[in-house]
């Protein structure tokens, strides 16, 4: 968390984080352009650069989108979502730059305006074979350069995040373009079924983590708990690790409910920054950290610790034996609620 908006807040995590993904990208270029004169020793190196380029940008979009299930399948892969937004700036200014090479080489020797070129020289659309592929490119590099321009908390800050959320889910529409892009445009003149496998797993991967994690989330959230007269049995105390938390689900929606220092305390699941799953963080210094990002809630209230002033609502709970139950109606964002503690301390 930062009091003050900075272009990039670096840290020793980030630039780690940054030079191994610049050293990635770099190698993986190297080794595709390389490749490509191998395979093909009349292609020339502004067509092995133009897909080169191309070709890392669909890989990073492949991982920025496999991240997500992956962190829902497996709390290692934190890390990745923690910087996820450098990957995803860096994906767009590969995808610039393949388009602004593919612009020149393709569009920009003639006395047309290159963009006027690339927009009339093909309007075949009713021929999967013709199809203005560069169109479908067009439009996803558009949507990209929304996301990457919007990354910023500032303008998370500006546009709320219900709404920066809804912008940044414009990268599945772009990556079902991308996708179309190339299947229509380089598959179509491409003899050996090599890129095409390599496509067709990067799709059949994505789709298949996102089904994994959904169908784990939706077998987490089939619980019938107990009843009584507005309240519902969460879990047990000892069943909740020290400073962790155990979620639950009350009218509908997922809270977390986390134990420190003998006491009991219920918030909304949800982060006020990006929506992370509080329940997933752990309480430090006193403070509900959201493993996302490291926003920071107070247990007792659900308010941000100060100068920040975020709040997320609060539940009541109490202690039935050694039996967590929780008051199904959520108080407002930052009522302060007295934590529930165990009457008889110990571990079991």
């Amino acid at each position: 968390m930062s009091v003050q908006y900075r272009a990039v807040n670096w840290n020793r995590q980030k630039r780690l984080y940054d030079l191994t993904l610049g050293t990635g990208v770099l190698v993986f270029l190297i080794a595709f352009v390389g490749t490509a004169f191998l395979l093909s020793p009349y292609t020339t190196a502004e067509t092995a650069l133009i897909r080169g380029l191309g070709a890392s940008a669909l890989v990073l979009l492949h991982l920025i989108l496999s991240i997500g299930p992956l962190c829902r399948l497996n709390p290692k892969f934190l890390p990745l979502l923690y910087n996820r937004r450098h990957l995803g700036v860096t994906m767009f200014l590969l995808a610039l730059a393949h388009a602004t090479f593919a612009l020149i080489q393709f569009h920009a020797l003639g006395d047309t305006n290159p963009f006027v070129s690339l927009l009339t020289s093909n309007t075949e659309i009713r021929r999967i074979s013709q199809f203005p592929f560069e169109w479908l490119g067009l439009l996803a590099l558009a949507m990209l350069f929304l996301m990457a321009a919007t990354s910023h908390d500032f303008w998370l800050s500006v546009l709320t995040p219900p709404a920066w959320k809804a912008l940044h889910m414009l990268v599945y529409l772009a990556y079902g373009l991308l996708v179309a892009h190339v299947a229509l445009g380089t598959l179509q003149a491409e003899t050996s079924p090599l890129l095409a496998t390599a496509l067709g797993t990067g799709v059949i991967i994505v789709l298949g983590l996102h089904v994994a994690a959904g169908m784990r989330e939706h077998r987490r959230d089939q619980t019938s708990p107990q009843t009584d007269a507005g309240w519902l049995e969460a879990c047990g105390f000892f069943e909740i690790p020290e400073k962790r938390a155990k979620i639950a689900m009350v009218g509908g929606e997922r809270v977390a409910v986390f134990r420190y220092d003998g006491k009991i305390s219920c918030v909304s699941n949800v982060c006020k920054h990006q929506n992370g799953p509080l329940g997933e963080g752990r309480i430090i210094d006193g403070c509900i950290t959201c493993p996302w990002h490291g926003y920071q809630y107070r247990p007792e209230d659900g308010r941000s610790p100060p100068p920040f002033n975020d709040s997320i609502p609060t539940f009541d709970v109490e202690l039935r034996g050694d039996r967590v139950w929780i008051r199904e109606t959520p108080n407002p964002p930052g009522t302060r609620v007295e934590p529930a503690v165990l009457s008889h301390p110990g571990e079991s």
